[in-house]
């Protein structure tokens, strides 16, 4: 049993930066999903043929909208969990002068995330449309404007520098796969960990903490030599409903604690708690409050 200390926050604390994406859910039908070539529960980019798509899913009724894109997932479940303060976390993105960018906008002030966006007007606001019929959903992307952060035009202003000068936490998701891309020549998650914990390293005086996430296998998690592996919570499998935000609420549920400079366990004890609330609702949402002792 760990000893968690938690750490008195301020805002501004985390920060995290990626493609923010407007994640749009309604329910159509099978007919809707033909016009667009679209299967049951795929997950595509967008191509010409979709565009029409964006404009055709808000008329539908019962559009729901979210604040998405992994990071930006990340560190609005990091807040969920820590609640108050609000906007602990930070997010710098890119997205477009148009209405899908107001109402991202509006989306990241509801869930109490610092939002600072680049706008600019080449591509519009990069969206995510779930297409749900019955227990099924489509996911297709359009990146656009969330490719078009300038780094110069934005991160480099002197008021948008002396946010992430406050954070003492930062996230940005990479998606490239350590093993295949290092050349591991091993598929056990432990031995990857312990790989990766032995990559070179600049700051000598702390360790590299190394932790990996395998869906409803165990959790490993490298500090020094050993790797420990944390069973995940369990689950009845006729409670997911949705397993596509787990990810990102563990990475979440992690910095959630992690910012509060809590111990190793605790910190995926709340990654495993966030990941465990996720995956029994539709998308990346969560209730109110969390539950969570």
């Amino acid at each position: 049993m760990s000893t968690a200390r938690t750490t008195a926050l301020s805002e501004n604390t985390l920060f995290g930066m990626g493609n923010p994406l407007l994640d749009i859910s309604a329910v159509v039908d099978k007919d809707f999903l033909d016009k667009f070539g679209l299967k049951l529960n795929d997950q595509i980019l967008a191509e010409d043929k979709h565009k029409a798509l964006f404009e055709e899913i808000v008329k539908r009724s019962k559009v729901e909208y979210h604040a998405g894109g992994s990071t930006q997932n990340s560190v609005k479940i990091a807040q969920w969990m820590i609640q108050k303060p609000q906007k602990v976390a930070t997010f710098f993105g890119c997205i477009g002068t148009d209405q899908f960018g107001e109402i991202l906008k509006e989306k990241a002030a509801e869930a109490h995330v610092d939002a600072h966006y680049y706008e600019q007007n080449v591509e519009p606001t990069g969206t995510c449309a779930a297409c749900i019929t019955g227990d099924n959903r489509s996911l297709v992307a359009n990146l656009a404007a969330a490719n078009c952060y300038k780094k110069e035009k934005h991160l480099d202003l002197d008021s948008n520098w002396e946010l992430v000068k406050k954070a003492k936490v930062y996230y940005i998701a990479e998606a490239a796969t350590f093993a295949k891309e290092l050349g591991f020549e091993t598929d056990d998650i432990a031995e990857i960990a312990k790989k990766t914990q032995n990559l070179p390293k600049e700051n000598t005086k702390r360790q590299r903490v190394v932790v990996f996430t395998q869906g409803r296998e165990d959790t490993a998690a490298t500090v020094g030599e050993e790797a420990t592996m944390f069973p995940v919570l369990d689950i009845d499998q006729n409670d997911i409903v949705d397993t596509n935000g787990a990810g990102d609420a563990f990475v979440g549920g992690f910095l959630s604690a992690l910012v509060q400079e809590q111990a190793l366990e605790e910190c995926i004890r709340a990654g495993h708690y966030s990941a465990n609330v996720i995956i029994r609702r539709v998308g990346c949402t969560f209730p109110e409050k969390p539950d969570f002792h």
